[in-house]
């Protein structure tokens, strides 16, 4: 017999069931007195970013996505790869924190989505500005869910309140996704007063981005140049190391015009921070307190290649700094790309928000899916070379000596390669950038990389995440037999 509710006390989580997550009404927000004015909507809307700022991508999403790739090694319940192997209960339970958040996240937007869309009151126009903010975040989750879990239950406004759906394809989630994107960037406005929130530029990158994971180079192309060509955004100018930490990634910034869409946190009353960087700092230091320093996300600056063969003149690599032997070896270095040395004092996590697109991530975009549907050409090249150049600490668009030239590429391949390299550096310890990085381009693809780099040996298993046993247990369209992840 299903159970209604399940409780799991993993670690610091507690879960609650399914089907409960999944159809219960978001909290202190009441139909009848709600979804009238704009304003009340856009109250009912900032309730989808709630699940997303809790322990997901404040905390544990992006350190466990950072410790899986060539970039990073970590420790305890962190160590790399191996730990999916269904035996380690802490990280099964992570996962399905995850999926538990993201769900969350999902009902809010499907709620907001069928109340809107009830709302005699409001003109289409406001209508359609405010759902366009809802189907860019619900089209943000299931890009997460689709690319960790390989399928997806497609929960919308018109199922929300079934309790058994079935597992969708991902060809099907893929349309969602596409559709409320090109939904939200019809309707979301070119710029915003309120930082933090969706602007049609972060549909358009967004969508550029998911077409660019599924090999759509074309597409990918398309709204990647559109978003390049419209001149909203520029790189922050750099020439030391400090730069990056406080003009792009600063702990006190309120936007940038690098930045495309963030999750935004603060120090603020009511805001805890952004807790992530502890996995990064040390208390010693200086950087960052907040409470609490992990020290357990790390670089091997022997056996990682990518240290070993990094440029010395690019100030990039000069966000890995050493604090002698930190109980793992003399050989292990620490990250400061996020920093708030305020957080020592403050008693809050870090001011700093997670970056998930900025241009700079727009313009490697554009760079490998101009290069695969027109070939290697000045174009491709001059997008790859702006990015480079800012990392030395050159003028972005200017000419440099570290350019690379056309004649550097003998073919394609060698250009994506090059791509490939240059995104490591820039996205380092960005969260799931460079693992999301590898794994589209294909199993094999990403294996060699990881294995030339560290060592690690990669298994096929390692690249999807299980389905949570709640969902099994309190989702009758799924059965565990059939439907979950190979390997688990």
């Amino acid at each position: 017999m299903k159970r209604s509710f399940i409780f799991l006390i993993l670690g610091f989580f507690f879960f609650i069931s399914c089907k409960k997550v999944l159809t219960e009404k978001p909290k202190l927000i009441s139909e009848e007195n709600f979804y009238k004015t704009p304003d009340e909507i856009q109250s009912a809307i900032n309730g989808i970013y709630g699940p997303l700022k809790s322990s997901l991508f404040e905390f544990t999403y992006p350190a466990q996505l950072v410790c899986y790739t060539d970039f990073a090694e970590g420790r305890g319940s962190y160590a790399p790869i191996s730990q999916f192997n269904g035996l380690d209960n802490t990280n099964i339970g992570r996962v399905e924190a995850f999926w538990r958040q993201l769900y969350q996240s999902i009902r809010n937007a499907n709620n907001v989505i069928n109340n809107v869309e009830k709302n005699q009151n409001l003109p289409d126009a406001t209508k359609r500005k405010l759902l366009g903010e809802v189907l860019f975040l619900r089209a943000f989750d299931y890009f997460h869910i689709i690319r960790n879990w390989g399928k997806a239950v497609l929960r919308t406004e018109d199922n929300m309140l079934e309790p058994d759906v079935p597992l969708s394809e991902s060809s099907d989630v893929y349309k969602l996704i596409e559709d409320d994107l090109k939904f939200a960037i019809e309707n979301l406005l070119p710029t915003t007063d309120n930082a933090g929130h969706p602007t049609s530029g972060s549909a358009k990158t967004l969508l550029a981005d998911v077409y660019f994971y599924q090999g759509k180079y074309e597409d990918a192309l398309k709204f990647s140049k559109e978003v390049k060509e419209s001149n909203q955004y520029s790189l922050v100018k750099i020439e030391t190391y400090q730069d990056f930490e406080y003009d792009l990634y600063g702990p006190d910034l309120v936007t940038s015009p690098e930045e495309i869409f963030y999750i935004k946190f603060s120090r603020s009353p009511g805001d805890v921070g952004w807790s992530y960087p502890a996995f990064l700092s040390i208390p010693q230091s200086g950087y960052y307190g907040g409470g609490l320093s992990l020290f357990a996300i790390v670089m091997d600056t022997v056996n990682y290649k990518v240290y070993v063969n990094w440029d010395k003149r690019d100030i990039r690599r000069q966000l890995w700094f050493g604090m002698g032997d930190l109980g793992f070896g003399p050989n292990y270095i620490l990250s400061r790309k996020f920093i708030d040395p305020a957080t020592l004092t403050s008693g809050t996590y870090g001011g700093n928000d997670y970056p998930f697109y900025r241009y700079a991530d727009l313009l490697l975009i554009y760079a490998e899916s101009e290069a695969r549907v027109n070939g290697v050409n000045l174009n491709a090249i001059e997008a790859l070379n702006t990015v480079k150049r800012r990392g030395y600490g050159r003028d972005p668009l200017q000419s440099s000596d570290v350019d690379y030239k056309l004649a550097d590429f003998a073919n394609l391949d060698d250009f994506i390669d090059t791509v490939l390299k240059e995104r490591g550096y820039e996205n380092s310890m960005e969260g799931g950038k460079r693992w999301f990085d590898l794994k589209r381009l294909g199993k094999n693809k990403a294996k060699e990389v990881i294995l030339a780099n560290t060592g690690k040996v990669i298994q096929d298993r390692h690249f999807l995440w299980p389905f949570p046993t709640a969902e099994f247990d309190n989702n009758g369209a799924m059965e565990q037999s059939r439907d979950q992840n190979p390997g688990y």
